[in-house]
């Protein structure tokens, strides 16, 4: 061999061993990601393992132009119906807890329908699931959320807080500083007062959100950031953190994502500040987007609906009644609502459709953490798990 040939020869080599270095440590990794027990199909797993491999700038721009690529145009034919949600009611769990008796039961906002002439039970509230003491803890409606775009439907539940309580809990991966993750989906001892179960917020990594349980940490918590929490005594909250790195004992629990969207009954003024709300998150983007708020008497309301960007998702929190909302997950994949009943045993009821996620979705070990609403106790909330 030639003294040209053998440096080709060499090249080549460091070439080759230069790849093998990138590829094989990869390779290893992706198979290992796909070998590791999860609740997510292949594709929505590989676009985590992309993030989670420096390629958040990537995913953040396939997204952006994609769902900018997808999304409606505005008008086009008209609905004329609207989905079907939410279960038959029936009575309380007979062995559940009794809930808390109040003197005086609460009533859901009335929601002003989009347009002038709403559909059948458009904006209406409908009960769904366990009546207790004859009335409805969890209330269910659809209404379309714009006139432009008359096809787009919102997905809201309001949760009576004197008849319910809110617990959270982590998943296997999220969040990813979890001392203890607990079941990672509704333990089964709390399964006969199971009223309905929702997504949580951003990944960690996405959002730096903080979160604690029992006034132990989680992740860190922020100033500044939108919190929803319960306290021992069970009430729940979303507002804006004050306080230090960790809720105190007082708190069942806090998870934190983004600032608030809506705050004193109005629209966060920095909703169009895409550098606030993140590249895919800024006003010009409409995807799947879920939140929730708080109405004036402390109730909860959820609410999700596909092509929303974060202003219009905050007015349908508005709408329906929130004076203080903060933002959930987002995208196609995590929006999920599930009502249950328990005649006849545990039966879950998506109402959020989602056909990525199953029904039976936080019932067995969930990739990340939720909330799940509950029959309330007498006597004070404990930590979401032991």
């Amino acid at each position: 061999m030639t003294a040209v040939g053998r440096g080709r020869f060499r090249r080549r080599r460091v070439v080759a061993i230069a790849v093998l270095a990138v590829v094989v440590p990869t390779a290893y990794s992706y198979v290992s990601m796909l070998m590791a027990p999860s609740s997510l199909p292949i594709w929505p797993r590989s676009v985590e393992w992309v993030r989670q491999h420096d390629g958040n700038w990537l995913v953040d721009e396939v997204e952006h132009y994609y769902f900018s690529w997808k999304a409606p145009d505005p008008g086009g034919p008209q609905l004329t119906t609207l989905p079907s949600v939410g279960v038959a009611t029936e009575p309380a769990p007979t062995t559940s807890t009794p809930a808390t008796p109040q003197p005086a039961p609460q009533a859901p906002p009335t929601i002003v329908p989009v347009f002038g002439h709403p559909l059948a039970g458009e904006a209406v509230w409908r009960s769904t699931g366990p009546l207790v003491a004859g009335r409805p803890p969890v209330l269910v409606t659809t209404f379309r959320t714009e006139t432009r775009y008359p096809r787009v439907v919102a997905y809201v539940a309001w949760f009576d807080h004197t008849q319910t309580a809110l617990a959270w809990y982590p998943g296997r991966y999220e969040p990813p500083s979890a001392p203890r993750r607990g079941p990672m989906s509704v333990p089964t001892g709390e399964r006969d007062r199971l009223l309905a179960t929702f997504n949580g917020g951003f990944i960690y990594d996405d959002g730096k959100n903080g979160s604690s349980i029992g006034g132990r940490a989680y992740e860190p918590l922020r100033k500044g950031l939108a919190t929803v929490l319960t306290d021992t005594s069970g009430n729940v909250d979303v507002r804006t953190w004050h306080g230090g790195r960790v809720a105190g004992t007082q708190y069942a629990f806090a998870r934190q994502s983004l600032p608030l969207i809506i705050d004193n009954g109005k629209l966060n003024p920095d909703l169009n500040d895409s550098s606030q709300w993140g590249y895919t998150l800024g006003n010009a983007v409409r995807v799947w987007r879920t939140g929730i708020g708080i109405d004036r008497h402390g109730n909860l309301i959820y609410a999700a609906a596909d092509w929303q960007t974060v202003r219009t998702l905050a007015r349908i929190l508005q709408r329906a009644g929130a004076v203080r909302a903060m933002q959930l997950d987002i995208n196609p994949e995590w929006p999920t609502l599930i009502t249950y009943s328990h005649r006849h045993g545990l039966r879950p009821a998506r109402i959020v459709p989602n056909y990525q996620q199953p029904p039976t979705r936080y019932l067995t070990a969930d990739d990340r953490d939720f909330f799940a609403v509950y029959l309330r106790p007498v006597g004070p909330i404990s930590v979401p798990f032991r």
